[in-house]
């Protein structure tokens, strides 16, 4: 029998996956992952300026670009090489940060040095002590790598935040267009200014409000998670994906069957033979034909790596090129017949190319293909955010996990309201899907290429392949990249110039999140003080020991915290039984129970101070009140049970610790729980816990304090290690008390502005933002903050 999961832990699905659950979970991907592939056909031609086709060969060419750049791009580099490179089933720039965290020793997260030290004595932990390559080395040794490496994270990540915010606009706005041409052909007048006057009224009062309200109901649907919303948008996806495809293969037949040739890479080399300054430009729009590319690899953690390539492979991507190739036979049918100058301002786009009789159907199905388009860059969007959460790159929001057996599937709330509003101040500011087609393909194209950044590292320092392999992945797909980045940048004036802002806000957050986090942290670590101190203070100084637990929430692993230091000084009582709790993000995504709690003592064994360091990973939700209290001092049970004899009479070593956990123990559990009086034991309430942490139930009532008692049958037991049991059960019977720290950061004097804006901006959201977990549901009667300046 498996043993029970502790809270906040979820199985991971991926490793147990079946043939049936690999087809369940590549239907879901449809309406998450593939939507943003599927609708890039509604505005990636009409993203080219019509100037740019002067022939009939041009649409052979454009078509030529999009065929090899799907090809190369969204099948051989994600679907193939970077879908490999999961952390454990997790996607994204993150992930491919925290391999690199891991394996190549680069991170630069808030630790402390002795995590080192004490990770030495977990003995469950898997050795990965390999031969230091010279890749490995010269980058360890170099700082700015470091550095390098951690904005190449924060940057991409940065990317997928503002595709999540300029995909449902361009999305809904051309499905949009296609329901003002729909009116316009049915107002249809004689006179050419009459039906342009209708068409700009039309546009004003229908396609801008109607977008609007299909982004509002877009974003108001999220809460029900993607494993719900996947059932409810796959439908519309495969609908779309064979109407467009059909659609596809009539207009290659119907207007140019040659149309197929342009898989030859010589309609590219004509196209680079014959370019302009003005021409490149119009490149940048074909940039979008691969937007959603890298939402497949960010949205890994919703799914599994076998769902989305199968889906991929037996359907997108043969969808899409019947597709476009259907479109480029209409257009150069269309200018073969006359000259591109006469042709209506929308002559290329898809609602065009459908045949005349399906017009209103092809409308109504783009209306609801553009919103379940922009699901996979939101849902990538939160799960982004939910890594940079957990290794303290963005500032504390909650997180709701909308599935209890995919813990990758998350939703929050804070961002997606954010998002929605920035999506609709775009749609309403720009309403030219022109304009934000240029932002968003800098988007796309810059998130592709720091992910070729960190992949060719990853083949370097955690595939191990040679250098040149790795020089040769990141040439090869970066020169693609940066083609199309060079195209994107000259439109910057043309719209591309809102990415930069959008990126200087999020960017400017996340650094300054960062900064903060890490510049308090070096401050506890510099003012913290020995064991001794707290030894000497309550054996010499009369400090006097209260009955009751005190769990001391601290980020430092070793010494005591200045904050509480402070408060002894000023009020000299601490409780009899002293609990040191630190909360330790490890940079992968899942750590198991078994080697989820370290134990340690902290001073002499009658001074009854305990130190516990909880490690989890990026894609965990601990929950830190409630039943993981009642974890904690079943862990230092076992602790004070399995500690050598030996070290009876001595001082425990500053940062010797053991690893507690399920199973760690031979004889069975040092302490028991007892059942309440409604019969619920303490697994069953870690249980409810867990569930409650989904988002899926809620805890009704109070939960009642569970209480412990000794096992009745424990020859093997010591005296002293029952004395020590007796007193932690009294100690928990007295009551719990909980030491916060509450920092005031203030900048020296003389410090350049630079790192007082940082600073500032930091301070402004930690005061606005969400209290830190530990904080959300102790009771205020037990809570007791002490507040410190740190001046940075």
């Amino acid at each position: 029998m498996d043993p029970p999961l502790s809270p906040g832990t979820y199985s991971n699905p991926i490793k147990k996956e079946t043939w049936m659950h690999t087809v369940l979970l590549s239907f879901q991907s449809l309406g998450v992952v593939y939507g943003r592939l599927s609708t890039a056909p509604l505005y990636v031609f009409s993203s080219i300026p019509r100037q740019e086709f002067k022939s009939d060969e041009s649409a052979y060419e454009y078509l030529s670009f999009i065929f090899w750049t799907l090809t190369i791009v969204s099948l051989v580099k994600y679907a193939i090489i970077v879908l490999r490179a999961d952390d454990d089933g997790e996607g994204g720039t993150f992930a491919l940060y925290s391999l690199l965290c891991r394996h190549g020793k680069v991170g630069l997260l808030p630790n402390d040095k002795s995590d080192s030290n004490i990770m030495q004595y977990d003995d469950d932990f898997p050795s990965r002590s390999k031969l230091e390559s010279r890749a490995r080395r010269a980058i360890t040794k170099h700082k700015s790598s470091h550095y390098l490496m951690l904005f190449l994270a924060l940057l991409g990540s940065c990317m997928i935040i503002a595709d999540a915010v300029l995909t449902p606009a361009i999305s809904v706005l051309s499905a949009a267009a296609s329901l003002r041409r729909s009116l316009t052909d049915i107002k249809y007048s004689s006179s050419h200014e009459r039906e342009e006057s209708i068409s700009r009224d039309i546009k004003r009062y229908v396609q801008v409000p109607v977008a609007c309200a299909i982004l509002v109901c877009l974003f108001t649907v999220q809460r029900y998670g993607s494993h719900r919303i996947g059932f409810i948008f796959a439908p519309i996806v495969i609908i779309w994906l064979l109407f467009i495809s059909g659609m596809g293969v009539f207009n290659i037949v119907h207007y140019d069957p040659h149309i197929i040739y342009a898989a030859s890479p010589k309609y590219i080399y004509k196209y680079f033979k014959s370019t302009s300054l003005r021409s490149w430009r119009s490149l940048g729009g074909l940039t979008l034909c691969v937007a959603g590319s890298e939402a497949m690899f960010a949205d890994l953690g919703h799914f599994s790596a076998k769902s989305i390539k199968m889906t991929f492979f037996c359907l997108i991507y043969p969808a899409l090129i019947l597709c476009y190739a259907g479109q480029a036979a209409f257009i150069s049918h269309t200018l073969s017949q006359k000259n591109s100058s006469g042709l209506p301002d929308e002559y290329n786009h898809l609602f065009l190319s459908a045949p005349e009789g399906v017009h209103h159907v092809y409308t109504v199905l783009a209306l609801f293909a553009a919103a379940v388009g922009s699901q996979a860059t939101i849902t990538a969007c939160f799960s982004i955010v939910n890594q940079c959460l957990a290794l303290s790159c963005f500032p504390r929001v909650k997180v709701i996990h909308t599935s209890d057996t995919i813990h990758g599937q998350v939703y929050i709330p804070d961002v997606n309201w954010i998002v929605m509003v920035l999506s609709l101040a775009i749609t309403i500011g720009f309403h030219d899907t022109t304009r934000i087609g240029n932002a968003l393909g800098t988007a796309v194209v810059s998130s592709m290429l720091v992910t070729t950044c960190l992949m060719s590292l990853v083949m370097a320092l955690y595939w191990e392949k040679s250098l040149l392999l790795s020089a040769c992945f990141l040439l090869f797909f970066g020169s693609i990249e940066a083609m199309y980045l060079s195209s994107n940048i000259l439109n910057f004036h043309k719209g591309a110039w809102y990415l930069a802002v959008l990126l200087v806000l999020s960017l400017t957050i996340m650094v300054s999140w960062h900064y903060g986090t890490l510049k308090k942290y070096q401050f506890d670590l510099e003012n913290k003080v020995s064991t001794e101190w707290l030894t000497d203070l309550s054996s010499g100084l009369g400090v006097s020991r209260v009955p009751g637990i005190g769990f001391v929430y601290t980020d430092i692993v070793t010494g005591i915290p200045a904050f509480f230091s402070h408060f002894i000084t000023n009020v000299p009582a601490f409780h009899q039984v002293l609990i040191f709790v630190s909360f330790k993000s490890l940079p992968e995504p899942f750590v198991p129970p078994s080697r989820r709690y370290l134990i340690g003592r902290v001073g002499p064994r009658d001074n009854r101070t305990y130190r516990c360091i909880v490690r989890y990973g990026y894609r965990e939700h601990i929950r830190d009140t409630g039943d993981f209290e009642e974890q904690i001092i079943r862990f230092i049970g076992e602790f004070i049970s399995v500690e050598k004899p030996d070290a009876e009479s001595l001082v425990a070593p500053e940062g010797r610790m053991i690893v507690v956990g399920v199973g760690k123990q031979p004889e069975g559990d040092a302490l028991i729980p007892l059942q309440d009086k409604e019969g619920t034991s303490a697994a069953n309430a870690a249980t409810q816990m867990n569930a409650s942490s989904t988002g899926d139930a809620k805890e009704k009532g109070k939960k009642k304090k569970v209480r412990f008692m000794l096992p009745d049958h424990s020859p093997k037991m010591r005296v002293s290690v029952r004395e020590e049991l007796n007193a932690l059960i009294e100690a928990r019977e007295s009551g719990t008390a909980y030491f916060l720290g509450q920092s005031h950061l203030v900048v020296r004097n003389g410090s350049d502005f630079l790192k007082r804006f940082l600073v500032m901006v930091y301070v402004f959201l930690d005061k606005n933002g969400r209290e830190p977990h530990v904080a959300l549901n102790i009771p205020h009667a037990a809570l007791v903050e002490v507040g410190m300046v740190y001046t940075i």
